[in-house]
């Protein structure tokens, strides 16, 4: 089953990652892409993504379509990068994401179609 992990920043998290030196990111990034190492026999795709304030939004609905800068709401949390996974079940995709060394807030949805 194919599975989506949305990896979530926090606000504290962010404040946290700025607060660190330049070998504390490092390392933070080090045992990153070793949990991609790790797991990279049951990854199909993944990508960080670029910084929220670089999205662009499509409100659909209600008209025309209005386009705007930006995320499409104001949160304290965002999507930061996602891994598409192939495991045979929820649980495992638990396990994978419960090792996740990056930002506090993982989520998994099964991939629909």
């Amino acid at each position: 089953m194919k599975y989506l992990m949305l990896f979530c920043e926090t606000e504290q998290w962010e404040k946290d990652w700025e607060a660190m030196d330049e070998a504390e990111r490092e390392a933070a990034g080090a045992r990153v892409m070793a949990w991609l190492a790790e797991h990279s026999d049951r990854i199909t795709h993944r990508a960080k993504l670029a910084e929220p304030d670089t999205a662009t939004s499509i409100r659909l609905g209600g008209g025309e379509p209005v386009v705007t800068d930006g995320p499409f709401v104001e949160g304290k949390e965002v999507v930061s990068g996602y891994v598409e996974v192939d495991v045979p079940d929820l649980d495992e995709a638990l396990r994978m994401a419960r090792g996740w060394p990056g930002c506090p807030l993982v989520e998994i949805r099964p991939i629909a179609f």
